[in-house]
This record gives C-alpha cells, sequence and structure tokens, in this order.
C-alpha cells in the first residue's frame, strides 16, 4: 500500500467550513509538500481546475502545470502526479513539458490523465468541449500522441484530432510517466483497460472496490494488457478517541453552519436521487471521499486501509483539513506503524 494526497489548490476541501486554516500560499504548500515525504507519503495528486468547485467559482484555484515544478524543486522522492484535460492541452507541447520536468524531478512523473466532464468551464475558458464518447476519443488518440513523443525518435501522426510532421521531442525522460484513469462508464472502462497504467476509483466500500477491481481486471486481461495498479480517494478524520471523530465528522457535515452551503445542498438534493444521508455526505466532501470510512482511531482507520490492501488496492489518495496538522497526525499514528502484507 502506498499512501498519496491531494496538492490543496483550492486552499480546503470541505464545502460547509469556510475557514479550515489553509491557504493557496506558496510557502503553505511548499512546506506541506517537503514535509509529506518524512510523513512517509510516496504521492502527491495536483488537481487540474481553473474553477473552485468546493468554495465557489470565485474562490482562488491554482494551476496545476505552473505549481508543479515548484513542487518538484523542494521535494526528492515524492511522486508528482499531475492531471490534465485532453481538451485543455497540445499533445506535443503535454510531451515536451514533461520532458522538461523529468529533468527537474528524475522518474517522479506520472498523469492523472482526466476526460474533461465541466462545460460550463470550458465555456468560460473558450476550449472545446466534447459529448461524453466524443471526449474518451479524444483521450486515446491524444494519449497515444504524447507517449509516441516520449518514446519514439521521430513522430508522424495523422488522426482525428490532431496532425503532427515529423515531430522530434528531445530529451526523452527517464521513464514514460505512468498513466492513472477514473471512469464508471462503459466507454471510460474501454479506454482504461486498453491504456491506463492504473485505475483510480471514488471512494467506496471495500467490497465495492474489490468488485470493481474484479472488473477492471477480467477487462485489462481481455485487452492483452499487464496487470494494472489500483487506486482509491479517501478523506481522513483522525482522532484519540471514536467519539473525538465523530464529533468532527458531525461539525464538516453541518450544511447550516452557511447559509449559501445550504442553500446549495437543497439544490443539490432535488436534483438527486441519491438517499439523503449519503447526499449529504457527498456534498460536504468531493470524490466520495467519506465512503471510504477513514474516520475513528488510528488502529480502526488501519485495520479499514488494510481491508481496502486485501480487497486490491495499492493506492489510498487521501484529503485532510487542516492538511498540513492532519497529514502529521496521520504520518505519525498511521503510515509509520501500518503493516506490510499478509503472511501467505
Amino acid at each position: 500500500m502506498r499512501f498519496g494526497y491531494w496538492i490543496p489548490v483550492f486552499g480546503g476541501w470541505l464545502r460547509n467550513v469556510r475557514d479550515e486554516g489553509m491557504t493557496i500560499a506558496w510557502p503553505y504548500i511548499r512546506d506541506l509538500a517537503a514535509q509529506s515525504e518524512r510523513h512517509g507519503f510516496e504521492v502527491a495528486l495536483i488537481a487540474e481546475l481553473n474553477l473552485n468547485d468546493i468554495k465557489g467559482h470565485r474562490a482562488p484555484s491554482l494551476d496545476c502545470w505552473t505549481l508543479a515544478p515548484a513542487i518538484a524543486a523542494v521535494t526528492e522522492r515524492l511522486e508528482l502526479m499531475l492531471a490534465v484535460r485532453p481538451n485543455y492541452h497540445a499533445p506535443s507541447l503535454t510531451a515536451k513539458a514533461l520532458s522538461t520536468l523529468d529533468t527537474i524531478a528524475p522518474g517522479r512523473l506520472s498523469l492523472n490523465v482526466v476526460s474533461s466532464w465541466w462545460r460550463e468551464e470550458a465555456a468560460q475558458y473558450g476550449m472545446p468541449f466534447d459529448v461524453h464518447d466524443a471526449r474518451y476519443a479524444r483521450t486515446q488518440e491524444w494519449l497515444d500522441v504524447v507517449q509516441r513523443l516520449l518514446r519514439e525518435d521521430t513522430v508522424t501522426h495523422h488522426g482525428a484530432l490532431y496532425q503532427l510532421e515529423g515531430a522530434v521531442l528531445e530529451p526523452k525522460p527517464r521513464r514514460v510517466p505512468p498513466v492513472y484513469m477514473g471512469g464508471e462508464s462503459p466507454k471510460a472502462k474501454e479506454v482504461i483497460a486498453g491504456a491506463a497504467d492504473a485505475y483510480v476509483m471514488h471512494g467506496d466500500e471495500p467490497a465495492v472496490i474489490a468488485g470493481k477491481i474484479a472488473d477492471m481486471s477480467a477487462r485489462r486481461a481481455q485487452a492483452g494488457k499487464p496487470p494494472l495498479a489500483y487506486g482509491v480517494s479517501g478523506y481522513v478524520i483522525c482522532r484519540d478517541t471514536g467519539a473525538q471523530a465523530q464529533a468532527e465528522l458531525e461539525r464538516i457535515l453541518d450544511v447550516k453552519s452557511s447559509p449559501a452551503a445550504y442553500a446549495s445542498y437543497q439544490d443539490f438534493l432535488e436534483g438527486s436521487q441519491l438517499e439523503s444521508r449519503v447526499s449529504l455526505e457527498e456534498y460536504s466532501v468531493s470524490n466520495r471521499g467519506l465512503r471510504t470510512g477513514l474516520v475513528g482511531t488510528p488502529e480502526q482507520i488501519t485495520a479499514r486501509l488494510r481491508a481496502y490492501q486485501d480487497a486490491g488496492v495499492d493506492l489510498m489518495l487521501l484529503q485532510f483539513s487542516p492538511q498540513r496538522e492532519e497529514m502529521a497526525r496521520f504520518g505519525r499514528d498511521v503510515i509509520a506503524s501500518y503493516p506490510g502484507p499478509a503472511a501467505g
């Protein structure tokens, strides 16, 4: 099991808590990234969203590809998982950026390829937006071009969306960045089975995750590809007692603490067919992070993590609030004593 976390590009993760004691200021992110290696974290995901979908569109949101080289320069071992949406980036220029970043952080880069879902953001920023299956067709072609440029001496490509004539890309990276992808539609799973190196999933019960892993493993074998790695998103509340953890959970779920948040929550419920309590949790924390059940004492959280590992999960991508303090606690109380694989 490897432990990763989300870089706080929004300055917080909670919709119902206005001030989380976090910031987007560079000194905060710099120190958090550097300290994370000492706490035992191995991967940092830098999300790519130009609008803040947690605190509101007018709240700040940092750019992934501007932030990445700065984080690379102040860390030594941390894998930097850079989110990228193909409709926002030319594949040739993305390959060039990766080639350059690899000179700063050799062998430490990976890609989280996201087939863009946010129509309003694309309209605001004047970028193309594809309907569902078309966006995965773009992803397939885009990824093929990027990976060929990172591997081959000269690339000529005549596709539906991209045209390259004898393109040369140097230097080549120490390793071609592995590709992490997520998605739950049949088309998404088809693309992931054929093109990804790892499948990342929203939070869910270990048994549900085990079923998703079994399904994707079968698809992967059918595609004639080597086994995938598997990751799950989660939100952590680690406390000395279960009662303290539950009190913090109730605090972050309190939509009535903010009239604006409560109004948004009501809109969310009206447009949702989910059971109310689950809807509250999924509104309050993104990526279904609370479904992982990483709420409790270090011992309870460790047992839960072991259940995910037994289900086939290789990587937990975690969110915390306030992030610096809670990551330090998690590193000290969970990662430092986390058990290895079960005997036999």
